[in-house]
């Protein structure tokens, strides 16, 4: 079985993507008003500084991401966590607009940039026959953080200062993550790989380097397919508010409704993993953005607040295998070998189109364009991508060695 077989490395991939929340929006989104309070800036300052912060961490991923290709696994894992336990209790001292700004960036970076990034490069280049069933599982780790965190941070805020919480924070990264990557995964180098039969079609793909990526046309076929369900979820839950007002919603109608999408999402996590194995990533990637598709036609046709719960769980069911399809699909088609160099690029865009998300949102709505319209626009984009990855779809067969 494949827990049994490989626990020590699913255990440090699960924990490791817990530990990249401390990185996430929904994470330090619950310091916000805090840090705002304190620091006497606007909920427009705040805004600023953290999309600035967050594409200066994009662009680094690039670099530093890459690194996990030149490093053995234990000793890249021990470095994230040192530079996550760095940025917690750093974030603990923030006392002014640089400092939250470097605070941020780190964050940003160390927790949903290298945590996230090490644990899905290490289970994609290390599983080849169950690597969908295996990602279902560490993505998992981030559902439960996603589900947990905000309800215990919330209490514990209620008597715990919040630089305190996070010195705190900084101590239990310190604490558990450098011996639990010693424990797990010091033996593990960039060519260990599970058990498989030494002929199998994985051993004789190509290994294509990140510059030959770049140069290859279907590489950016691929790319509108995989940006539109960051670009679109993020977009739609920071305007969140502005949705329920231009619906006349309940007030917390989306808030109850992330229920839906946090169930769907972990659905999807495991029925993904289990589809990726029995058909491979390519051929179940022209279905990624057609529940995305079928959210944003409710948006537009809708009006009744319980089509929040259809709505954002439909967007659940697309992030559930966004997860797993992006961490599958580069091992699938470009090799395992360079794996983290392509991963780092691939999750620099990634981040770069959430940032950019709350601009261009933003930027729509304050032109007076109402929500209808927007989802009218993002169909547009979605069923393009959709219609790219069709047509170009026999093209993302892997190149063989004996035929490169």
């Amino acid at each position: 079985d494949i827990v049994k077989s490989n626990f020590k490395i699913i255990i440090f991939g699960f924990v490791f993507t817990f530990f990249s929340c401390i990185g996430q929006s929904f994470f330090i989104g619950l310091f916000n008003s805090n840090i705002r309070d304190e620091l006497s800036i606007t909920h427009g300052e705040f805004g600023t500084i953290y999309g600035i912060a967050t594409l200066c961490s994009s662009v680094s991923l690039i670099w530093i991401g890459k690194k996990i290709d030149e490093l053995k696994l234990g000793n890249y894992s021990f470095f994230v966590t040192i530079f996550l336990f760095t940025a917690a209790l750093f974030f603990s001292f923030v006392n002014g607009i640089i400092f939250l700004f470097i605070g941020l960036f780190f964050l940003r970076l160390s927790g949903q940039g290298l945590m996230a990034h090490t644990a899905s490069t290490a289970i994609s280049r290390y599983f080849v026959n169950r690597r969908g069933k295996a990602l279902s599982y560490i993505w998992f780790g981030m559902s439960l953080g996603e589900f947990l965190l905000p309800l215990l941070i919330v209490y514990l805020l209620s008597f715990i200062y919040w630089r305190d919480l996070w010195m705190q924070i900084s101590i239990i990264i310190l604490l558990i993550l450098p011996l639990f990557s010693f424990l797990t995964v010091k033996d593990i180098s960039i060519y260990s790989r599970e058990n498989e039969r030494k002929n199998s079609i994985s051993n004789r793909v190509k290994n294509w380097t990140r510059k030959e990526v770049l140069l290859d046309i279907k590489f950016y076929t691929l790319l509108p397919a995989l940006l539109a369900p960051a670009f679109i979820i993020t977009g739609i839950v920071i305007n969140q508010s502005f949705i329920i007002e231009s619906k006349n919603w309940e007030e917390y109608a989306i808030a109850k409704a992330f229920m839906f999408y946090s169930f769907f999402t972990v659905i999807t996590l495991f029925l993904s993993g289990l589809l990726i194995d029995k058909f491979t990533s390519r051929k179940i990637l022209p279905f990624l953005n057609i529940p995305i598709l079928l959210s944003l036609i409710i948006l537009i046709f809708l009006k009744d607040s319980y089509t929040a719960y259809i709505f954002m769980g439909l967007l659940g069911i697309s992030n559930g295998l966004t997860n797993v399809l992006l961490s599958s699909l580069w091992a699938e088609i470009y090799g395992v070998n360079h794996l983290g160099s392509i991963k780092a690029l691939t999750g620099s865009l990634m981040v770069f189109s959430t940032a950019l998300a709350s601009a261009v949102f933003g930027s729509l709505i304050d032109s007076g364009y109402s929500i209808e319209d927007i989802a009218l626009l993002c169909s547009v984009y979605t069923t393009i991508s959709i219609a790219l990855v069709l047509i170009f779809q026999k093209t993302y067969k892997p190149v063989l060695k004996n035929k490169a």
